[in-house]
């Protein structure tokens, strides 16, 4: 596809947290990245709202391990707290993701903006740049690097290494204005990993899904967004520029 784009990942922590862990305030990572986080990593090197990232395929290269910090919690709502909490993080991480963007056919008011070629290039821009944004692996305090790669060259630990069954883990999280339900919603699969590979299977394809709360996406038009030309115009005439 001329949309695709590959590229590595890498850091020195990871923390992609099982919610069921969430609970007791000590938090525990998957053995590998959700769908979730890879997209939101790649939504990092380059999103607008007339896209939605697909992830295909995600390759782990290092050896899986795993190391719990003493972490005290951020307090909400003011006040001192000595609480102390365990978290485990996955260590010296580092994945070849392939992933690819369709057109959010739930926004209409961004037809105009559907030019496949444009979005590509500005995505291989960002990648090669590094990334518009931070990048984070899982969670705020792990510091992530993106560079390009060719998905599936050079040497992974997992090559030869055969199947490993995850689980039932979290997919990633359906929101209204990629699904056309005005409603969160999370998504669960069962991935394998086979000789470090793991390919995803597509949102709409996840049987498990569960409600999480309603929600209406917010919609652009001509109300409430200005062109590039409009905007210039404006700072012109007001001696701004």
């Amino acid at each position: 596809m001329r949309n695709v784009i590959e590229f590595e990942v890498y850091g020195k922590y990871a923390l992609f947290t099982d919610p069921v862990t969430k609970i007791g305030g000590e938090k525990l990572t998957y053995q590998v990245p959700t769908y979730q986080a890879l997209k939101g990593i790649v939504e990092s090197i380059y999103w607008k709202p007339t896209i939605v990232w697909i992830i295909d395929k995600v390759r782990v290269l290092n050896p899986i391990k795993m190391e719990s910090k003493g972490i005290r919690p951020i307090v909400y709502g003011g006040g001192a707290s000595n609480s102390l909490a365990h978290y485990t993080y996955l260590r010296d991480v580092r994945y070849q993701v392939r992933a690819y963007f369709v057109f959010n056919e739930y926004r209409p008011d961004l037809e105009y903006d559907r030019n496949e070629h444009k979005h590509h290039n500005i995505a291989k821009r960002c990648l090669k740049a590094g990334g518009r944004r931070d990048i984070y692996l899982g969670a705020r305090e792990c510091q992530g690097y993106v560079v390009p790669a060719e998905f599936g060259s050079g040497v992974g630990f997992y090559d030869n290494y055969g199947v490993i069954d995850l689980g039932t883990m979290v997919h990633g999280i359906n929101y209204p204005d990629e699904t056309g339900r005005n409603r969160l919603e999370t998504r669960l699969w069962r991935p394998k990993m086979v000789n470090g590979y793991i390919d995803f299977i597509r949102p709409e394809e996840c049987e498990i899904v569960r409600p999480l709360s309603t929600y209406t996406p917010k919609q652009f038009n001509r109300s409430n967004t200005k062109s590039a030309d409009e905007l210039e115009r404006e700072l012109f005439e007001g001696g701004r520029v």
